[in-house]
């Protein structure tokens, strides 16, 4: 059992493990699975290679937090074996026994994942759905010995997220999953969760770029009200992202417990690649995957986390032993912003708890056509709050993680209404022709304002624009020593109203 803290780091390729996210301590990880808080833990499991640290062996990897801040890593939960891989799924708290897993008072939690089976084994080339539980907690589990529980002797037939429903229609589970390559997501229902029936399809619709993967289907109030409330649903897609590769989009409209229809679909069918911007997006940037929602969050928040990397590159990013981060947890709300309903994404814990003492502030500050470092400001794990106002430049924004002139810019664009992240000259890009990049968003301002949440730390950058109205998540991999931080404008002047530093240690 490992504990990684936010003052882990070893070695030279070690100096870019992230002290804000989670890794494995020393194999690769993907796609979040079966997340869930039981027993005062947040339980993630995930994608993981218990034998090496790039893709294969999937099994699921484990850790948990009492704060989603500092996680402790534990032995493996689901192995693969020699009949099969274990994909995506979701877990689920079955307190009143329906599954009969149970074992006198003690209630099962049930694992629902993708059993993606092998070559020899009696249904080879088949994705099917199965089932796995257990009664201490959710740290050794137990294949169901009636496995798979559902199949549609498809290949591409996977990532079931389950949840309890209870509405109008009844009270039940339901399952939602996909036809990976037909970009189509599948609902089902069972009273038991080993005898599934089909509800209904949805799409394809919007992004269809790429396979559709990870789906997920939750209420959100409207702009608070729990009497007003929507149904949001997230399906990630690979390749087809609004900057390239990986990404995930989002669709808001109801449900009646059998059929989701969307209120927010711009194209029917297969996506119109001039309407690509036009799309929902779960976040704008390069490294925002297989998102999906924790089960059972206190207070009914629903807390969402991310695999913080892109399938282009994935395999190739520069770290060792370990390979890939998860994204900062993110509590999402449904609000109405300009008459139009969006989802906003906030940091799912005020992550200055960690900060040290040094800070450092500016106000009142007018840039005109030049860069200004700001002495005091440098570090490599921070949380930046800044607030433009824009003058007559072109583009105005921050160079982060810097070593002279070079560094991440965190930019905007006011006059094509763009928040850019441009990472050709972060730090180490040579691993993969893909990964130098200029990656963009929608912004506007806001009264005047721009104002943008930005989370640095040792391997990525994670932007809050306009209170989380837009969001853009990309990894970076600065030398140690780039650690200065610069405010900059172009072809005339910005002013930065407010900026605060704070150092996360």
């Amino acid at each position: 059992m490992e504990t990684l803290t936010s003052t882990h780091t070893a070695g030279t390729a070690g100096s870019y493990r992230p002290a804000l996210h989670y890794t494995a301590k020393d194999t690769w990880l993907n796609d979040p699975n079966g997340l869930i808080f039981h027993d005062g833990l947040y339980h993630l499991y995930y994608q993981n290679n218990p034998l090496g640290n790039t893709w294969g062996n999937m099994s699921w990897g484990h850790a948990t937090s009492t704060d989603l801040q500092t996680w402790t890593e534990h032995p493996v939960a689901i192995a693969c074996d020699e009949d099969e891989d274990i994909f995506s799924g979701s877990i689920v708290y079955d307190r009143h026994n329906t599954s009969g897993f149970g074992s006198g008072s003690v209630a099962p939690l049930v694992a629902i994942y993708t059993s993606a089976f092998k070559t020899g084994s009696l249904h080879e080339g088949v994705q099917a759905q199965s089932l796995a539980y257990s009664l201490d907690g959710g740290y050794t589990w137990t294949k169901y010995a009636g496995n798979p529980v559902l199949s549609r002797g498809s290949a591409e037939f996977r990532d079931p997220k389950v949840f309890r429903y209870d509405g109008d229609a009844g009270s039940y589970w339901v399952m939602v999953a996909v036809e990976a390559k037909d970009f189509q997501v599948v609902l089902y229902k069972s009273d038991d969760l080993k005898s599934w029936e089909l509800l209904s399809t949805f799409g394809p619709a919007n992004a269809t770029g790429g396979v559709w993967e990870c789906p997920d289907l939750f209420p959100l109030p409207v702009d608070g009200d729990p009497a007003n409330l929507k149904w949001v649903l997230t399906v990630n897609l690979n390749p087809g992202g609004p900057n390239k590769g990986s990404a995930g989009q989002y669709f808001i409209g109801d449900f009646d417990g059998a059929a989701f229809t969307s209120t927010s679909t711009v194209t029917e069918g297969l996506q119109d690649p001039d309407r690509l911007g036009d799309y929902r997006w779960l976040d704008w940037g390069r490294d925002y995957y297989a998102a999906v929602s924790f089960s059972d969050a206190p207070d009914n928040r629903r807390l969402m986390i991310a695999w913080m990397n892109n399938w282009e590159y994935a395999n190739s990013i520069p770290t060792t032993p370990w390979r890939s981060p998860m994204s900062l947890p993110r509590e999402i709300s449904l609000q109405t912003n300009d008459g139009k309903l969006c989802l906003v994404q906030q940091p799912a814990n005020d992550r200055t708890t960690l900060a040290g003492s040094e800070s450092f502030c500016l106000s009142g500050t007018t840039i005109d056509d030049d860069v200004r470092f700001l002495d005091g400001a440098e570090g490599t794990v921070q949380r930046i709050d800044v607030s433009f106002a824009p003058g007559s430049a072109e583009q105005f924004g921050l160079i982060l993680r810097g070593d002279g002139a070079k560094g991440t810019r965190v930019g905007i664009r006011p006059h094509q209404a763009t928040l850019f992240v441009d990472r050709r000259e972060s730090g180490r890009t040579d691993f993969h022709p893909s990964f130098p990049s200029i990656d963009t968003a929608p912004v506007r301002g806001k009264q005047g304002s721009y104002d943008l949440t930005i989370f640095v730390d040792r391997c990525s950058v994670e932007v809050f624009a306009q209170d989380g109205q837009v969001t853009m998540t990309e990894l970076i991999f600065p030398a140690e020593t780039s650690t200065s931080l610069a405010v900059y404008a172009v072809g005339g002047a910005a002013t930065i109203s407010s900026l605060q530093v704070t150092q996360l240690a």
